[in-house]
């Protein structure tokens, strides 16, 4: 959740031991320097140039006087190129003396450099490393055609400053580009390259853009800052996450073919990346502005969508293995104020014979807000442990939230043993003098978990034990918060001397008396069908004519002026709190709403650096202590703020949206986003987190989130209730896409095992399947599962039809997935389908083969007891192809305990198909029925293995071509061939 209003009352601004203070005057922060001021920065000359066996490796030195423009000019660098594998090439910029922060090792799986004594791939990798000396620049070129215009390109040193604002306003000369040679200084680095005029930009984020999934180059631009702030999903600005890598897709007029690389920057500093496109230029550049670290470059050669995806896991990191009920349907809100409430929605969606998989709860579940809590008034432990065993006799499962801040206890009377405990461990962050950081969430005062300390996984993996046993007997755990958040500017005072008895909250949370929530989504009218949400009158649909509602923002923008000293970390000279560069952080200062930059980790590391990974350290520590409470069993974790390598252990959603018709576009943009990002389990809260849902809005959005990774309702306190029963329409759409949902589950098992071990992405848009088609490119209303299914939403309220685009040219034939119908798709032009409330237009791709469950069920389990299915569409040539990957769906695999497992493989061609098995785990049921569509002629006999099947167990429908077998008992274990004639 995010914080709703200002924070009533800041405390103290030193990170020292003192009272509070009163609350400093706002204004505008005197140390922000507006003026770039790197024009005179003289770049850097190569020197001392070596050829390694895997690369080169040279000096690079100060080509003139030091501008010292955001700090101090560093005057010796290092380069180190390396031709790591034949699609991968790193590109390593870094002070010789190696003082600047990098990523720890400890900590983050990253590819090991090849050894002296590996195969070298020098000659042969499809990319290659160019410079020149003076100024160093360099640029990397494709070896298949080393003449056409580079990846990447650096060579634009020579050219004057382009004082151009297309992002903000003109005062802010931040955002001109002002100067291209390399700058590398203590608190500020800056690089610039050259890209095609209006590229094809996707991936850095975590944001919710406005121009959709891909990014802007022309127009308006993109600025995209990175510092994860927990803001409630603002347009165009920073929030939760921080990911500086982006896929580039070019396509060749020429010969209309594409292809795809992608860049990737490990660095964890705050930064900005600006894509623009200069006033009567026909080049763009993205400039990366970043206040620390090195240039730790990673270039991967594609060329194909889907394969740049595959190598940036490679090096961040392949995703978690999900278990199998992570894909069924979860409910939340922000407001089941007790137990009987909560078994209220599990008995109420029974009822209604919606199925419901996973139970979470919001900190309503807390005593007093603390982590590792439930309220004995309201959650007792005996009752929830019941509660929690009579859902896991059901087939269902438990999730509770988990903040990343602890309650800090201030007398002796109050016995909290994780604040105890972390202290005695010595778990908690520290302020620059080494005494506790104190922050303020949700319990009052808080401490943070420090993730550096040595005992903190211990702590931790304890606190999370103990809940368990006491009675909150969870599935899988949700971290929010964990940007990091704190209500506090600065630490809010150190014990002892401090006042820390107030404990209350200090901000106004929706659904109380003086913050009612009173918006509705645009199009609604309450004048019509009430406060209710409800677009149905007597059974009848009526459409509210209501302006369009205006979009909600986050907490209120305030720079304050401050500065808490310098020397954390036992650095010196180096301003912590308000670097020089001031990035365009939406909440202005760093510390705004979160940790002081100066906050300080074990072994000296510094919040500045480490800010944005705190929630993958969480999420790491989590994933761990979850392997330990629940041996051998797959970690199931949905978390926040997330960071290059969080995919490998936690999903996430989509944060704080609002229930608004832009908020379900916007879905389908982030879903795409994170795909890139190697965090393929992710979804949006349904119908909307903040402000009142509407029975036509919650409709849809049951629907489309049907068909993403992560499928959960979930909204905030004081808000309408929008659980799907509430209204018939929605329980009826959602009971439909949810049995679609089910019975696709051994597909989506499928793409995430592929996910996991190769870095597929589940969810593709458009073009990454058709790469040379440009009338995809822009395309984000559409989206595909995996290579077979495509999937087109209503994203707008009172229509009953919705645009489509089919791709493929008429080489692909798309299928109706409810009806089986060929759609006539034969020019790029958009087709109009039908869709009226409750139905959402899903297609099959000819070619493919799917393995589905014949009878979904209310669970996944009870899913996966009935036989399959098998869904064949042929091309049009008669041929089809599918996968499908089976396991016990909870085993962990591991490098030391591989998990049984097996691989069907369908193959359609020649009035047949057949089926093979590889692996040693044995599929759990027949097959009971098999679809085939494309079948142009109606066949005379049909064979199984051999044997002619009995006239009435298949049927053949001429309209839509469409032969289907029924009654089989056909084991995928043994294999074997249907064939028709």
């Amino acid at each position: 959740m995010t914080v709703f209003c200002i924070v009533l009352a800041l405390c103290g601004l030193l990170c020292l031991a003192q009272s509070a203070r009163a609350r400093p005057k706002l204004g505008a922060r005197a140390d922000v320097q507006n003026s770039l001021n790197v024009s005179t920065c003289p770049g850097y000359k190569l020197g001392s140039l070596k050829q390694t066996v895997h690369g080169v490796t040279a000096q690079l030195h100060l080509a003139g006087s030091a501008c010292n423009a955001f700090g101090e000019d560093i005057a010796n660098l290092t380069l180190q190129v390396t031709y790591e594998t034949e699609t991968r090439l790193h590109v390593n910029i870094f002070d010789t003396a190696e003082q600047q922060f990098t990523l720890p090792p400890a900590f983050f799986d990253r590819p090991s450099p090849p050894s002296s004594t590996s195969p070298s791939v020098l000659n042969t990798s499809a990319l290659q490393f160019n410079y020149i000396s003076s100024p160093f620049a360099f640029w990397i070129t494709r070896r298949s055609d080393p003449s056409a215009p580079p990846i990447f390109d650096t060579r634009v040193g020579s050219l004057p400053p382009t004082p151009i604002a297309p992002f903000l306003n003109a005062s802010d000369n931040r955002t001109a580009f002002d100067g291209f040679n390399l700058v590398f200084e203590d608190q500020y680095l800056q690089l610039t390259s050259a890209l095609p005029y209006d590229a094809n930009i996707y991936g850095l984020g975590e944001v919710v853009s406005s121009s959709g999934f891909r990014r802007s180059v022309t127009q308006n631009g993109t600025l995209q800052t990175l510092w994860a702030r927990d803001d409630a999903d603002p347009l165009d600005e920073n929030i939760y996450g921080s990911h500086s890598v982006y896929l580039e897709h070019r396509f060749d007029t020429a010969s209309n073919k594409s292809q795809s690389h992608g860049v990737f920057l490990s660095n964890s500093a705050g930064s900005d990346i600006m894509l623009a496109t200069p006033p009567s230029s026909n080049t763009s550049f993205i400039q990366y502005r970043l206040l620390g670290g090195t240039l730790d470059l990673y270039f991967f050669s594609g060329p194909d969508p889907n394969s740049v995806i595959e190598q940036y896991g490679q090096v961040v990191g392949l995703p978690a293995w999900q278990p199998s009920w992570g894909f069924g349907f979860h409910l939340c809100r922000w407001g089941y104020t007790n137990l009987s409430v909560v078994q209220e929605q599990v008995e109420k969606m029974r009822e209604a014979n919606i199925p419901l998989e996973v139970m979470w709860n919001d900190i309503d579940l807390y005593h007093s807000y603390r982590d590792f809590t439930s309220d004995p008034g309201s959650f007792p432990g005996d009752e929830m442990r019941a509660f929690i065993r009579d859902l896991a006799s059901k087939g269902q499962h438990y999730i509770p939230i988990l903040d990343a801040a602890t309650g800090h206890t201030a007398n002796a009377t109050d016995i909290y043993d994780p604040f105890t405990r972390g202290t005695d461990l010595d778990v908690f962050l520290k302020n620059p003098d080494n005494s506790t950081y104190i922050g303020q969430v949700w319990p009052g005062y808080t401490v943070f978990p420090d993730w550096f300390a040595p005992n903190a996984e211990q702590w931790w993996t304890e606190a999370l034990t103990n809940w368990s046993t006491g009675g909150v007997e969870f599935s899988g755990l949700w971290l929010d918060m964990n940007e990091i958040s704190s209500f506090c500017l600065g630490s809010c005072g150190t014990a002892p001397g401090a006042d820390l008895s107030n404990t209350s909250v200090p901000v106004t949370l929706p659904g109380d008396p003086d913050s009612l929530v009173v918006d509705y989504p645009e199009g609604y009218n309450s004048t019509i069908s009430g406060t209710s949400g409800n677009i149905t009158v007597n059974g009848t649909l009526t459409y509210g004519a209501g302006a369009n509602a205006t979009n909600v923002g986050g907490l209120a923008k305030r720079s304050i002026l401050f500065k808490r000293g310098l020397g954390a970390a036992e650095e010196s000279d180096v301003n912590l709190n308000a670097p020089p560069y001031a990035i365009h952080n939406g909440f202005g200062a760093l510390a705004e709403h979160t940790l002081a930059t100066n906050a300080t980790h074990h072994g000296g590391y510094v919040e500045l650096d480490t800010h944005n990974f705190y929630g993958y350290m969480e999420e790491r520590a989590t994933n761990l202590a979850l392997r330990q409470i629940h041996p051998g069993q797959r970690p199931f974790l949905i978390s926040r703020s997330t960071f290059p390598g969080t995919g490998k252990w936690s999903g996430h959603w989509l944060g704080d949206n609002t229930s608004k018709w832009s908020y379900l576009l916007y879905s389908i943009s982030g879903v795409l986003q994170f795909q890139l990002f190697q965090i393929p389990m992710v979804g949006a809260d349904t119908c909307g987190f903040m402000d009142n849902t509407d029975e036509e809005l919650c409709n849809r959005w049951m629907q489309l989130a049907a068909f993403t990774p992560f499928y959960r309702n979930h909204n905030q306190r004081g808000a309408l209730s929008q659980e799907p029963y509430r209204w018939d329409s929605v329980a009826n759409a959602s009971r439909t896409a949810i049995a679609v949902r089910y019975s696709m589950l051994p597909y989506w098992y499928t793409l995430f095992a592929n996910a996991s071990t190769l870095g597929t992405p589940p969810v593709r848009a458009l073009f990454f399947e058709f790469p040379d088609e440009p009338e995809l490119f822009s395309v984000d209303r559409q989206f595909m599962i995996g290579s077979a299914i495509l999937v087109t939403p209503v994203l707008t309220p009172n229509v009953s039809t919705v645009d489509g685009l089919f791709p493929g040219r008429g080489a692909v034939t798309w299928r109706d997935w409810y009806t089986h119908e060929a759609i006539n798709s034969t020019s790029s032009g958009a087709v109009s389908l039908s869709a009226p409330l409750g139905h959402i237009p899903v297609h099959i791709r000819s070619g493919s083969a799917i393995l589905l469950h014949s009878k979904p069920g209310y669970t996944t389990s009870e899913s996966a007891q009935s036989p399959y299915s098998l869904l064949v569409s042929l091309s049009q040539d008669g041929s089809a192809f599918g996968t499908a990957y089976l396991d016990d769906g909870t085993t962990l695999p591991t490098d030391d305990t591989p998990v049984k497992n097996s691989t069907l493989q369908f193959h359609a061609a020649g009035k047949s198909v057949s089926i093979a098995k590889r692996g040693d785990y044995n599929a759990p049921q027949d097959l009971a029925q098999v679809t085939v569509l494309g079948v142009a002629e109606r066949p005379t006999r049909v064979t199984v293995g051999g044997k002619s099947v009995a006239r009435q167990d298949w049927v053949y429908t001429a309209a839509v071509q469409r032969l289907q077998l029924s009654g089989l008992a056909v084991s995928l274990n043994e294999g074997g061939t249907i064939s028709w004639r």
